[in-house]
């Protein structure tokens, strides 16, 4: 991996949390993700299953991570299973986790070959008397492929008929949502790094770039700076290519006087970062694309300080609905009778602002957290504002990622990204 190696004691904590959380006399296990195949040999890069790596720290194709708080003997209450390496494997596809690695990366120090799990297993069911099984319930999953966990568990089905099933996912939203400092450092390094590739752009864009151009500027900055690159596909678009919410053909030209939205984040160590910017292509604003833009940036702004312990998401959403609102009126894209007639399902700002304000940020863009549950201190929220005229020719968003603290405002990871107009043109013109 390019990252530095993470202190184990963060997973050590995250299985703790985890754990302290299972019913008495259960088994929880967990599934790293396939390498998926996209034809003849070729492959797709593999990517960590988020949970596993939460909490294990292993980032590799076929390993099993085995809890039993309750299990008879002390040895068998964390368990790895990892492939087993050998000098053919180190030959063709580099070395793989020896199980000396894989203790000082997880700090589990049971560590069996891949070959032996069913006959472990077996031996574990004996003595307990549920599993957790590690289902996707996120809310914005949509699932057309099937997964090493959905096989796994289609076999314990089978296997294992008289065990009563739990699921892990109500566990660990809650605990995901909630991050550990060393989590938070790895975002703020993730976000340290966007900030490296949007300043690098800034003096690159000039009229008649190409959208690709950018993102290839991003991409190089980002993986200069150990990240394995984009933690989402790039929005970069320019124009009436901003009014599109998830452009990510990124293959037009940027015209003068245009403005490009640029929506991109680094990962880093498996962790994301989500940022928005909004840019003049020819370096400056034209006084209607500023007065939209600060009308985005007042709204960022103020719905920002709500992100406080015991706000409610869906509360938090309205309350920005009224900014956005007042803001709009002063722009003069809607007027008093359209917000009087407004439908309450679909507020009148909705023709300009159709998305959320914020969603969770972690492991994933679209992290991890129950909507209904109060907001805490140290979760990750994205904001994200955004005001698109298509008549105009022009979509302006704006988005940082704060963590919430324990009194007063959040605090701001891409606090030092820049995002006033007045910064923003003296780069671009510097």
């Amino acid at each position: 991996m390019k990252y530095h190696q993470i202190d184990r004691q963060l997973f050590i904590k995250n299985r703790a949390k985890f754990m302290g959380q299972m019913k008495p006399k259960s088994v929880a296990v967990f599934n790293s993700n396939d390498i998926y195949p996209v034809s003849a040999d070729s492959t797709l890069p593999f990517a960590q299953h988020r949970d596993i790596f939460y909490l294990s720290g292993v980032d590799q194709e076929e390993s099993i991570l085995l809890l039993f708080p309750d299990a008879p003997y002390e040895h068998q209450r964390e368990i790895l299973f990892l492939k087993e390496t050998n000098d053919h494997i180190a030959v063709w596809e580099g070395e793989k986790l020896t199980k000396d690695r894989a203790f000082e990366v997880s700090g589990i120090k049971t560590v069996y070959w891949l070959q032996e799990f069913e006959k472990v297993l077996f031996e574990l069911m004996t003595h307990s008397e549920t599993i957790y099984i590690n289902t996707n319930e996120h809310y914005r999953a949509t699932v057309e492929t099937e997964t090493r966990e959905a096989r796994f568990v289609k076999w314990w089905k089978e296997k294992y008929p008289a065990h009563a099933v739990a699921k892990s996912n109500p566990i660990l939203q809650r605990i995901r949502s909630v991050k550990e400092s060393e989590e938070l450092d790895l975002i703020q390094q993730a976000c340290n790094i966007t900030e490296k590739g949007f300043r690098r752009i800034l003096s690159f864009v000039k009229p008649n770039v190409m959208e690709y151009e950018i993102e290839a500027e991003f991409i190089h900055e980002f993986i200069s700076n150990r990240s394995k690159g984009f933690a989402y596909t790039p929005i970069i678009g320019s124009g009436n290519n901003a009014n599109v919410l998830h452009y990510i053909e990124n293959n037009q030209q940027c015209k003068a006087g245009d403005l490009i939205l640029l929506d991109v984040g680094a990962e880093y160590a498996n962790y994301s970062s989500d940022m928005t910017r909004t840019i003049p292509v020819s370096g400056k604003f034209s006084d209607r694309q500023k007065d939209v833009y600060n009308a985005v940036l007042n709204v960022k702004n103020e719905a920002t300080k709500m992100l406080v312990p015991g706000t409610m998401w869906k509360q938090y959403h309205a309350e920005v609905g009224k900014i956005m609102t007042s803001e709009l009126l002063g722009l003069g894209l809607i007027d008093k009778a359209d917000v009087q007639n407004e439908n309450p399902d679909w507020p009148a700002y909705k023709k300009y602002f159709m998305h959320g304000t914020s969603h969770h940020m972690g492991l994933d863009t679209h992290d991890y957290g129950i909507l209904t549950d109060p907001m805490q201190a140290n979760m990750v929220f994205t904001v994200e504002p955004g005001i698109y005229i298509p008549a105009e020719g022009f979509g302006i968003r704006l988005e940082d990622d704060v963590v919430i603290q324990e009194t007063g405002a959040p605090f701001n990871l891409m606090r030092n990204i820049p995002i006033e107009v007045e910064e923003i043109e003296s780069l671009m013109n510097s």
